[in-house]
């Protein structure tokens, strides 16, 4: 699903919004993705928020930043999905996009180190 939607999210063609609404679930479905591997599960209400909350303690600090970004990120994905178009810029798009590459590969690099038998 990641690596679908990360070549989704970096199409040409397909608007800004989508591209950024793209990027963002594959940055989720990462974290949600270490969160397991740490042994535990978010679901509910506000999942999303607590999932890029609960992030940085399954991996640590490394982290933080991304969190903070995506936890900001969330907000305008919500006004994309859910109440208006022309929401995210081009820019955007691109920078999400290689956020959420780069929080991927570290999601993916502290798997195999802290949770080799889970590794795809």
């Amino acid at each position: 699903m990641i690596a679908r939607d990360l070549a989704d999210a970096s199409l040409d063609g397909v608007s800004s919004d989508r591209r950024f609404a793209t990027a963002y679930n594959a940055a989720l479905q990462a974290a949600k993705m270490a969160i397991a591997c740490a042994g535990y599960r978010v679901a509910g209400a506000g999942h999303h928020r607590i999932s890029f909350d609960v992030v940085q303690l399954a991996i640590g600090k490394t982290a933080g930043p991304y969190s903070d970004y995506f936890d900001r990120c969330r907000r305008k994905r919500n006004v994309i999905d859910y109440d208006d178009v022309f929401v995210a810029t081009e820019t955007e798009a691109k920078e999400i996009v290689a956020k959420a590459k780069e929080f991927i590969e570290i999601v993916e690099q502290w798997i195999a180190k802290n949770h080799p038998s889970m590794k795809a």
